[in-house]
């Protein structure tokens, strides 16, 4: 029989959502009302669906693109209709918190393919490195084409090499952890290989966010865009408030009004939280569809394995 899970108070449940609409209204109580109106009536509908639904498919499958090889190096044979079914089955719990999906992610290959669920923790772990060190490269980039003093690339330059000479040395304290074994097995030139493959899964998700402020008439430079868009897309990853919101809108319109048409702060401030506040929900709407049609052929695809499993044990895939 197994463990019953550890219970957890309806206070902290609720919190996420609490802090959520705490900083929707507090954004909104400094916002023209009637300015966001107008930002939201302006907008092209078919083009803005059109761009949301093709960023939000387009993700699904870079994010296949980028993680696939990962698995396959590290752990065992993983399929990219495998992949895309059990990631885009991760999308309902991401919309609670992005890290309880990419642990839901987790499970669903170790269940569906066969292996190991440590091993496959540790590849994940691999992958969140990937991802760190693209927004890392993205405001470093951002730094030299601003006009800040060169010498902030210090700390994320700092940090970047310290983890890698961490990964050279290879300290037996970490090393031999079931959970952390993987990264050390892929070693410098597998983490370098992950951030290359992973290039075009940000790449998709910096335009599209990007994108979403277009479509309102936010007007972002390029070099202005990689410093603060990275921002934004750390935000969305803070387990802080469903999908981000609340923190999204009070980041974005925090750094980004000054880009927006408008004659008084109020105003433009309108419309950066008409863009953020309206790509949230729709992309969550095209998230949680996904979702749910992947969720059925995930459980088939978990259900199918445990039972091919039950009839041959020794069939099963074994971790490299």
């Amino acid at each position: 029989m197994e463990p019953a899970a550890p219970s957890v108070s309806a206070w902290r449940r609720a919190l996420p959502f609490v802090l959520a609409l705490a900083l929707v209204a507090f954004v909104f109580s400094r916002v023209d009302l009637a300015a966001f109106q107008r930002s939201l009536a302006r907008v092209d509908v078919a083009r803005f669906i059109a761009v949301s639904l093709c960023f939000s498919v387009g993700l699904l499958l870079a994010d296949a693109v980028a993680t696939v090889p990962l698995y396959r190096r590290l752990v065992g044979p993983v399929k990219y209709g495998d992949f895309v079914v059990f990631r885009g089955a991760s999308y309902l719990p991401s919309l609670l918190n992005h890290h309880l999906g990419q642990a839901a992610l987790t499970w669903f290959l170790s269940k569906g393919c066969g292996l190991p669920l440590w091993r496959v923790a540790g590849a994940t772990l691999v992958g969140y490195a990937s991802w760190a060190a693209c927004l890392l490269g993205a405001g470093c980039l951002a730094l030299v084409l601003s006009d800040q003093p060169i010498g902030w690339l210090a700390l994320p330059l700092g940090a970047g090499f310290a983890y890698l000479g961490l990964l050279a040395l290879k300290p037996a304290f970490f090393a031999k952890r079931a959970l952390l074994a993987p990264l050390f097995e892929a070693g410098v030139a597998g983490h370098l290989l992950a951030v290359a493959a992973r290039l075009p899964h940000m790449t998709v998700m910096f335009v599209g966010t990007w994108a979403s402020f277009e479509l309102f008439g936010v007007d972002i430079p390029f070099a202005m865009a990689l410093r603060y868009v990275p921002l934004l897309m750390v935000a969305l990853t803070l387990p802080i408030t469903p999908q981000g919101f609340g923190t999204r809108d009070a980041v974005a319109s925090l750094l980004l009004a000054g880009y927006a048409p408008g004659e008084t702060a109020g105003e433009r401030l309108a419309v950066v939280v008409a863009a953020t506040s309206s790509w949230g929900v729709v992309t969550t709407v095209w998230e949680a569809l996904i979702g749910v049609a992947c969720t059925r052929l995930a459980s088939a695809r978990v259900d199918g394995a445990a039972a091919r499993s039950a009839r041959d044990p020794d069939d099963a895939p074994r971790s490299p």
